[in-house]
């Protein structure tokens, strides 16, 4: 959602020292809020946020990819949105690229947001990609083999307007945001198709092309970030409109549809801890708290919208991600990759 200058030199120099990295002293950045002492068996006391990388132009969409099967894992793959660029990241050697380009594949200037954005990885251990630039949602074997498959990039012949987050469910079927950010012009852009911006569903299918596509909310005024609760009944939106912040919680119906939605945490919520912006991405842990990206940093709340703390980066915070034995939070921000080690358990 941001675009600035890209500095070559810098982003240059940060991935050889990243590079070279194979000690845990990373610098750290910013400082953890505990509103609740609820929070203090979710974040250990002496935990720290670490700068793992920097000199991104907009860092995005961060999913851990484990091992599984004869496919290597173990590593941390983000989109740099502006770049048109997938980051791979590892302990032992850091940044580099792992795809490229990432969301626009056309001729010329796209504008500011061309690259992927959100990412994650779906039951047959194929990256889940959300694609600003060619307006679709792709699936693409980790290794490259076969190249990448569209899952969906209309609704009833009208192209999405940039795909923006997605979650995978267990039955085969994904739910994606599709607000105005990554279009040339924006939401002034005279290329736009749909008359708002969307939540949307694509059915499962048996050759895992990606079935039929549902809108299931047509009423947010900019849907972000998505995730499922651990037992897969709930599903949570997350509004990035500064004007009217929102966490909406929708019931899942056994058909893949949604029910009536709730605000789990909203406008209000945020003037009275004196918090500005709209909320981004954000994931589940096992005990169904959330971790919502806004205020710049990570809003920590319990299921039913309960303050927990905030882990304050002091950046601009677009999304974050469970790694590593699944305790690990990475954090995409601004220009920084971050992780802080936690108690709890990402599902």
């Amino acid at each position: 959602m941001k675009t600035k200058p890209f500095l070559l030199a810098s982003w240059l120099a940060v991935v050889c020292v990243s590079a070279m990295a194979q000690s845990p002293n990373y610098p750290t950045i910013g400082q953890i809020i505990r509103a609740d002492p609820r929070i203090d068996k979710l974040i250990p006391k002496d935990a720290k946020i670490e700068v793992l990388a920097n000199g991104f132009n907009w860092s995005e969409g961060p999913i851990w990819v484990k091992n599984r099967g004869d496919v290597a894992g173990n590593y941390l793959l983000f989109s740099d949105v502006p770049e048109n660029t997938i980051f791979q990241w590892t302990e032992k050697e850091g940044v580099k690229p792992f795809l490229k380009p990432s969301g626009y594949t056309g001729i010329g200037p796209y504008g500011g947001e061309p690259g992927s954005n959100g990412l994650t990885i779906d039951g047959q251990g194929r990256l889940i990609a959300c694609e600003h630039g060619d307006k679709r949602v792709t699936a693409m074997p980790l290794d490259g083999s076969g190249g990448k498959l569209t899952l969906a990039d209309n609704y009833q012949g009208k192209r999405f307007c940039s795909p923006n987050d997605v979650v995978a469910h267990s039955d085969g079927s994904y739910y994606f945001t599709d607000p105005p950010y990554g279009m040339r012009k924006g939401e002034n852009d005279p290329n736009r198709e749909t008359d708002g911006y969307g939540v949307y569903r694509i059915a499962p299918s048996k050759n895992g092309a990606g079935g039929a596509v549902t809108l299931l909310v047509n009423n947010l005024t900019r849907p972000n970030g998505i995730a499922l609760s651990p037992d897969e009944k709930t599903l949570y939106v997350a509004q990035s409109d500064p004007k009217n912040p929102l966490l909406m919680a929708y019931p899942l119906q056994a058909d893949g549809t949604v029910g009536r939605g709730r605000s789990v945490f909203g406008a209000d919520d945020m003037k009275k801890r004196n918090f500005s912006g709209g909320f981004d991405g954000m994931k589940v842990d096992r005990s169904g708290n959330l971790w919502v990206t806004g205020a710049n940093g990570v809003l920590v709340l319990t299921a039913s919208g309960e303050f927990l703390g905030h882990i304050n980066i002091g950046n601009s915070t677009a999304n974050c991600a469970w790694g590593d034995d699944g305790s690990t939070l990475y954090i995409t921000a601004d220009m920084y990759l971050c992780r802080i080690r936690t108690s709890a358990k990402g599902w």
